[in-house]
């Protein structure tokens, strides 16, 4: 059992529905102790099958509020999310009931951003569970940090997922705009926007983890072989996998250091994943729910490992997202830079 989706006939009995919430919760959790997983044909839980990670908690802790919220509150903000969408979608012309010139639409227009999200069951602040305050812990004096800009001066290799900082080049753009990196894909997988699903395919030897944002496939070998070697890195880092009890634990290293460490903000980078080491841990708790925890080790950039923890929600089917920004998006970014400066050099006579 969980909390029931909010829609416009709940807007007017916050009440009834916190009520609701009380219920359920004690009930997950009890639903869990007790459960027992399908097992593969190897005799290992079965995490198999699509799994969505779309949630309204933040990964980070506002600094001006408790480690949870009560139930009247959770169902505030999830409401608040629907209204949101819903005015998002409202035509500005309600009699025609079509969007007029002007208005805005968003990146994509809000049909394709995710609904329906909830925050987390247990009503937590932030996805942080470690350090006990919820919030990333402090870099290490000098860690470089990013965020876009247009105006600011060359300074590659870019490790922004999104956003960039020029338009001189390809190699100033991020690298979701280069469609080398999804924007939430992990690992650690991070919630946000839209294509929050992955897909896990399972076998004795190995397992595949896709991401559907950017379709990137992990391959987990779970044969105990060792790591790479240090020398040889990867944009998604090095996974290997094994089995603690019922409880999935993969391991990630080798990250290119061309790649951001964690930042918490597609929006930003912070130093580099060289020396990031990702720790996952998979384990499904009831039918529809697959728990995900992930700790990062970077002691090059942060001052101590820390440790996030949602709950992925059975999904239906995944969806190819095919990123076309490499074919279309650079060029017309690009071309439309350089006609900008043309239009300048035009205006000044060529100076």
């Amino acid at each position: 059992m969980s909390r029931r989706r909010i829609t416009r006939s709940h807007l007017h009995c916050v009440p009834i529905l916190a009520v609701a919430l009380m219920v359920a919760a004690p009930a997950l959790l009890a639903q869990g102790a007790d459960w027992t997983p399908p097992r593969a044909a190897d005799g290992k839980p079965d995490i198999s099958g699509v799994w969505d990670f779309r949630t309204l908690t933040p990964l980070q802790r506002p600094e001006d509020q408790e480690a949870t919220i009560d139930e009247v509150r959770a169902a505030e903000i999830e409401t608040a999310a629907v209204e949101r969408a819903r005015a998002a979608d409202a035509p500005s012309d309600p009699e025609t009931r079509k969007l007029k010139a002007g208005d805005p639409v968003g990146g994509y227009n809000n049909f394709w951003f995710d609904r329906d999200a909830r925050v987390v069951e247990d009503l937590r602040t932030s996805l942080i569970i470690d350090p006990p305050n919820g919030r990333l812990p402090e870099t290490h004096p000098g860690i470089e940090r990013k965020t876009p800009g247009d105006e600011k001066p060359i300074d590659r290799p870019v490790r922004l997922r999104v956003g960039g900082i020029g338009l001189d080049s390809y190699e100033d753009r991020g690298l979701a705009e280069r469609c080398i990196l999804g924007f939430n894909a992990g690992p650690p997988i991070t919630p946000g926007g839209y294509n929050q699903n992955i897909q896990i395919f399972q076998s004795a030897s190995h397992v595949a983890i896709l991401n559907e944002m950017v379709h990137d496939t992990r391959i987990v070998p779970l044969d105990g072989r060792p790591h790479l070697p240090d020398s040889v890195r990867q944009w998604m880092g090095d996974s290997r996998g094994y089995w603690e009890g019922d409880t999935l634990v993969v391991e990630t290293k080798n990250f290119s250091d061309l790649v951001s460490s964690f930042s918490g903000n597609v929006f930003s980078s912070v130093g580099d994943a060289y020396e990031m080491h990702v720790t996952e841990k998979f384990r499904r708790v009831d039918e529809d729910t697959l728990m995900y925890e992930y700790t990062v080790n970077d002691p090059a950039t942060f001052t101590r490992p820390f440790t996030a923890s949602l709950l992925m929600k059975k999904g239906e089917a995944l969806f190819e997202y095919a990123c076309h920004e490499g074919n279309y998006g650079l060029f017309n970014i690009l071309s439309g830079a350089r006609a900008k400066e043309a239009e300048a050099a035009a205006a000044t006579g060529g100076e």
